[in-house]
């Protein structure tokens, strides 16, 4: 019998069985033991607990909108003031005419009365010299036109200015000649320079009219301006409030028609005296001035005399004498003519005063009043 070896192979880690060899080839049943156990997993701790969500808070509460005001109330619109009274001008107590009441020791007040106890710009009687704003009227023409303390302006629309008017505006005994910028700048300033020495005159005569809107009765080269077209529609009356003329066509006639004969005759100035009758400055019964000649620029019907500038002593700016001859009207008739827009041209543009009775201006003259004249201007005023 052979003896076997049997080598037995054993693991030295862990024992599981051991596998039996036969060196000489012969194979021996394997052993099978069991297998190792699987240590049990760790134990996974414990996820942490998520706190609780925290409380919102409780929306805020929104306050009551606030109480909206009520309106304010209206107050109640002015009272409209009454209209000032027209003055009744100073007819004077007495009978204000020649040798009335109204005059010097009359009951019409002193010295001739401030047309007696009428508001003061009435024109008072011939004795006295009339109440302050007036002058003294040959018959007493009452104020009519005056204004009274308080009251509104009168009818006053109309006048021719004055030679004693001209001398103190334009600073000289000569006029402003045919310079009638009296101050002012630019295209246009002779015609506006003469309207704002109508206004100021007006002003004068009677406080308040120069509001009226005055306007020179005068023509211009540049545009062309005509005369007629810068007075307004009418009616105008004189410092006294007579009627001149009602409208334009009664205006343009040769003398003024459609209102008080005497005024057409006599065109009167800012204080509503007439230059060629008794009682005008420089004037006694039928001893008068010469003193018609007008400036005016323009042909009988209103409108620009011709397209020469000398016409217009350069549209009112010039006082050289050589400057043109400017056309002139007639404040009153005389035999050289009777229109009292346009009669002759002036000998020229330069300043001059003559007076004379002398037929013409002389030879060589080159001044606005040399025929006889001092280089008057007519004014009127848009509002009556």
């Amino acid at each position: 019998m052979s003896v076997v070896r049997l080598v037995v192979v054993c693991s030295l880690a862990v024992v599981t069985g051991c596998l039996a060899s036969d060196p000489a080839g012969n194979s021996g049943s394997a052993g099978s033991g069991a297998a190792g156990t699987t240590g049990a997993a760790g134990a996974t701790g414990e996820a942490g607990a998520t706190g609780a969500a925290g409380v919102t808070g409780a929306a805020g509460v929104t306050g009551a909108a606030g109480v909206t005001g009520a309106a304010g109330v209206t107050g109640a619109a002015g009272v409209t003031g009454a209209a000032g009274v027209i003055g009744t001008g100073g007819a004077g107590a007495g009978s204000a005419g020649t040798t009335g009441a109204a005059g010097t020791t009359g009951g019409a007040g002193a010295p001739g009365g401030r047309g007696g106890a009428a508001a003061a710009g009435g024109r008072g009687g011939a004795a006295g010299a009339a109440g302050r704003g007036g002058s003294g009227g040959a018959t007493g023409a009452a104020g009519r036109g005056g204004s009274g303390a308080g009251g509104a302006v009168g009818n006053f629309s109309f006048f021719v200015t004055s030679l004693s008017a001209m001398r103190a505006l334009s600073g000289s005994q000569n006029g402003f000649g045919g310079d009638l910028r009296f101050g002012e700048t630019g295209d246009g300033a002779g015609l506006r320079g003469a309207d704002k020495i109508c206004t100021t005159i007006a002003e004068m005569s009677m406080p308040g009219s120069g509001a009226k809107g005055w306007r020179a009765f005068l023509s211009s080269t540049t545009g062309p301006v005509h005369a007629i077209d810068r007075v307004g529609n009418g009616p105008w009356y004189d410092r006294t409030g007579r009627l001149v003329a009602t409208n334009r066509a009664g205006l343009m006639a040769n003398r003024p028609t459609g209102g008080d004969a005497a005024v057409a005759a006599d065109l009167p100035n800012e204080n509503g005296i007439p230059n060629h009758s008794d009682g005008a400055p420089g004037c006694t019964n039928n001893s008068c001035p010469d003193n018609h000649d007008t400036l005016t620029g323009s042909n009988a019907t209103g409108m620009l005399l011709n397209a020469t500038p000398g016409t217009t002593c350069n549209d009112w700016t010039s006082a050289v004498g050589s400057t043109g001859r400017p056309g002139l009207g007639h404040s009153w008739p005389a035999s050289s003519g009777t229109s009292w827009a346009q009669v002759h041209a002036a000998a020229g543009c330069a300043p001059s005063v003559s007076l004379v009775q002398s037929g013409g201006a002389p030879s060589g003259a080159t001044g606005v009043g040399d025929g006889g004249g001092y280089g008057g201007i007519y004014c009127f005023a848009l509002t009556p």
